[in-house]
């Protein structure tokens, strides 16, 4: 079955962006490419049990496992050490991304306390869109008595698109919440 929003990126989103850019070719249209979704958990090097839970939270949220990152370098003032865990991260691609961004943008982004739109700058010069979640409990496939430790999340959203007006443009076509620019100002 093919998730909901991959559907109407082909059927809806493809030929309005087409005609916003000017472009007969859907090839050359900005596309979602994959969605990262990472977590760092500091507090995992006094007590394992903190990566324990991050990893099985975004494993419910993704429906994927996650991949545990290593810290790199000791350094003393923060009492690490190379080689310990210190987060996790998982890559989405296909149509397991495509069903985490229609989750996100119809659930959880709503569930936010005090949201206002997602800030429409933040994106980086080739493109690629990321946030930042202050709880994972805004995700209504957990349960919030088995993760009392509220713990952040950043998503990556990466884009083929060459500006990031043109995935700005993908973006707000497949939904996702941003900021007027007149509240802004």
């Amino acid at each position: 079955m093919t998730p909901r929003l991959k559907e109407r990126y082909e059927k809806e989103i493809l030929p309005q962006l087409a005609e916003k850019l000017g472009r007969k070719n859907y090839l050359s249209l900005p596309k979602l490419e994959k969605i990262v979704v990472s977590m760092g958990v500091g507090s995992a090097i006094a007590d394992k049990k903190h990566m324990e839970d991050a990893t099985a939270a975004l494993a419910e949220i993704t429906g994927q496992k996650p991949t545990i990152c290593k810290a790199r370098k000791s350094v003393a003032n923060f009492k690490l050490r190379a080689g310990l865990a210190i987060g996790c991260k998982v890559t989405l691609r296909g149509e397991r991304m495509y069903e985490f961004l229609d989750r996100l943008i119809s659930m959880a982004l709503p569930r936010v306390r005090d949201f206002r739109g997602l800030n429409p700058r933040a994106f980086d010069r080739r493109g690629n869109y990321s946030l930042g979640l202050n709880e994972q409990l805004v995700f209504p496939e957990l349960n919030p008595d088995k993760y009392s430790r509220v713990q952040g999340m950043n998503i990556a959203v990466c884009c083929s698109g060459d500006s990031d007006d043109e995935s700005r443009e993908l973006l707000r076509g497949l939904g996702m919440p941003f900021r007027s620019e007149d509240s802004e100002k």
